[in-house]
């Protein structure tokens, strides 16, 4: 390996296997630098986490990481999710409340969150590795965010420059439009510490860049905007077309969770197909049941979802990155299912307009994502979450399915090509060497 290529420390707990929904913007942004020449290394969290206590993975998208990078799994305390007694070691087993109070004033006092341990740990093994081999730039994505922290303390220690990556929001709460600690709580001051000293901050979308902006004015100069995009490398759009042949196809791609109108989705689609519009039309749900191993059981019971079920709403479940073809060559219309915020962009939406077939938003209005939907030439939108209002806009989409006028269908298409994860980061790598540019 060519020793002037510059190195790559990149801090993402969440990375292939893990299926969590940031990870594939983790998996882009390693590739792209290692495409772009650079070293890189990760630190991701141990397999056990993504077994155990996300209980999910994808084995075909770790596959297709580049064997070049360098992956690395720090061991963390799994204490805020063992269940098992045969598990909890000497002191938790015969004194649980010391142990748990310890456990808090680590949060307290070390970093306000359950995975400080796997950020020391980070910074222990990347101290190591860099007095053998420096690196140039370290990039540290959240959440969780005891990955700034490391990156932070890994800077002080050691001088070299670092990146966070707001994939997620850490001090704003997304859903409730409001700051997510009250005053005081350590969150903010960790987060004024690391501001301070990153080299540039990366958002999502312009709405968070000018929240933070607004907070932390002194760094406002070094914040960014690097937006999500679709993977050609997962997808091709080409090979999704096909006009519909019988009953319609309603489908939502992604994660469920309780922060979504799921509810309201399923009511409009069977208030359009009760007054007879498109009937026979069913609705596909594939993605897993919220970010945890114990969230299906609960929202399966909240929603009366049955894996595979016959009716005409059904659970397909996970779908692997690299299989999304095939879901969307089979779906007529997507649905663009988000939790309603200014803040909340959504990852699905560039894969969704990539594939060019109608899309109708189920979400609040003013998401971020209607700024990239308003120039999309299928794109229905209803005037609130009112079953009513749902179902009218699913009826047209649903008509536009059935037109499949191919040169609209094709405007389409030519516009989701421009939100590439290629063109996206293009930014991020030109940053990131104008950075690193200065140590060498």
């Amino acid at each position: 390996m060519p020793a002037d290529r510059p190195r790559l420390l990149y801090l993402a707990f969440y990375f292939p296997p893990s299926r969590a929904s940031g990870v594939y913007r983790a998996r882009a942004t390693a590739e792209h630098f290692a495409e772009d020449g650079w070293d890189v290394t990760v630190m991701r969290a141990p397999d056990r986490f993504y077994r155990e206590v996300t209980g999910s993975t994808d084995e075909a998208l770790a596959d297709a990481v580049r064997p070049e990078i360098t992956q690395l799994a720090p061991d963390m305390d799994f204490f805020p999710w063992e269940t098992d007694l045969a598990r909890y070691g000497r002191f938790r087993g015969n004194a649980p409340r010391a142990a748990r109070r310890l456990h808090e004033w680590k949060q307290r006092r070390i970093f306000p969150e359950q995975y400080h341990s796997w950020a020391r740990r980070s910074v222990i093994e990347a101290r190591g590795l860099h007095r053998r081999r420096p690196f140039d730039l370290v990039l540290a994505t959240g959440n969780p965010f005891a990955s700034f922290a490391a990156a932070w303390a890994l800077s002080r220690i050691t001088g070299v420059p670092y990146v966070v990556d707001y994939r997620d929001s850490w001090t704003l709460d997304l859903f409730a439009n409001a700051e997510a600690f009250p005053p005081g709580h350590p969150a903010w001051k960790w987060e004024r510490r690391v501001m301070a000293r990153a080299s540039a901050a990366v958002f999502v979308n312009d709405a968070l860049r000018d929240w933070h902006a607004g907070r932390y004015p002194g760094t406002a100069d070094r914040m960014m905007v690097v937006p999500n995009g679709w993977d050609s490398d997962v997808l091709d759009p080409a090979a999704t077309d096909g006009a519909p042949g019988g009953p319609l196809s309603y489908a939502y791609v992604g994660t469920l969770t309780a922060n979504q109108p799921v509810r309201e989705m399923i009511d409009g689609f069977r208030a359009m197909t009760g007054r007879g519009d498109h009937a026979g039309a069913t609705l596909d749900l594939y993605g897993h049941l919220g970010f945890f191993a114990h969230s299906p059981e609960k929202l399966r019971a909240d929603l009366g979802l049955e894996l595979g079920g016959e009716g005409d709403v059904r659970y397909r479940g996970p779908v692997s990155k690299t299989a999304l073809g095939g879901v969307y060559a089979d779906s007529d219309v997507l649905v663009f299912l988000a939790g309603g915020s200014k803040y909340v962009t959504s990852g699905k939406i560039f894969e969704y307009m990539a594939v060019g077939k109608p899309i109708v938003s189920v979400h609040e209005p003013g998401s971020a994502a209607e700024a990239m939907l308003r120039r999309y030439p299928l794109w229905f939108r209803p005037e609130s979450l009112d079953a009513d209002h749902l179902a009218r806009a699913m009826a047209e989409a649903g008509d536009a399915a059935v037109r499949a006028d191919p040169r609209i269908r094709g405007a389409a298409r030519e516009y989701g090509a421009a939100f590439t994860r290629d063109k996206a980061l293009a930014p991020l790598l030109e940053r990131a060497r104008a950075i690193a540019g200065g140590r060498r």
